[in-house]
């Protein structure tokens, strides 16, 4: 299997001034392509070769886990954003006030989490075994999917993602992105998770990250019984 750089879902400057056409180029045409390439030349010939990406994100080691996890989270930061006004779901917001007060203190405490991890990394939104959503900071490459747990929603909060535009101001760069969450690729994450935890989607056949990860879940569970 080769691994192919995505297609942004908005054109280079659709983001700006929020977030540069010469940001978008480095970040997606340099650093993200780099991550492609780099893995489809360290799983040439191993056993990853035939994996998809989640599935190698869950197994791997090193530096296919790095490349790897590196471009299924740039994927899905990618595709959390828009230029286009987007709200949370209804049911999205009845989570976010269940298990964090409200929407509000929800953008406080992610934005807060987000200017506060150390170093390059990622603040997830995701979703717990129990059902509850869960705020998660991760290191380097990290991501939920180590935890079995299913993403919603990203932010990149390694350098090369706001340096150009902001400098080493990272809290401006975070309010800025905040503008751009893509509210409708959020509540779909949260919608296909509901459907598929209530058996409403089996086989998961949708091109996706998510279905992605589903099928990489249903694989591993196979292979263990």
């Amino acid at each position: 299997m080769t691994h192919v750089l995505m297609d942004l879902p908005f054109d280079e400057n659709a983001l700006e001034p929020v977030i540069s056409r010469e940001t978008l180029q480095y970040h997606y045409g340099k650093h993200h392509a780099t991550y492609i390439n780099n893995l489809n030349g360290l799983i040439e010939g191993t056993q990853y070769e035939e994996l998809d990406l989640a599935q190698i994100v869950v197994t791997a080691e090193g530096g296919i886990f790095n490349n790897a996890a590196q471009v299924y989270n740039h994927n899905f930061y990618f595709k959390g954003m828009t230029s286009e006004a987007t709200v949370p779901s209804k049911q999205l917001v009845d989570l976010l006030d269940r298990d964090f007060g409200s929407a509000e203190a929800f953008k406080e405490t992610f934005l807060k989490t987000a200017a506060g991890l150390f170093g390059s990394g990622w603040v997830w939104l995701s979703v717990d075994g129990s059902g509850s959503l869960v705020l998660e900071s991760f290191s380097n490459a990290g991501n939920p999917l180590l935890s079995g747990h299913t993403p919603l929603m990203t932010c990149d909060v390694w350098e090369h993602a706001y340096y150009i535009d902001y400098r080493n101001a990272r809290p401006a760069y975070l309010e800025k992105w905040w503008e751009l969450v893509n509210w409708d690729f959020v509540s779909q994450n949260l919608e296909f998770y509901s459907e598929s935890r209530h058996g409403f989607i089996d086989p998961c056949n949708e091109n996706s990250d998510l279905c992605d990860y589903v099928d990489s879940i249903e694989k591993v569970e196979h292979s263990n019984t």
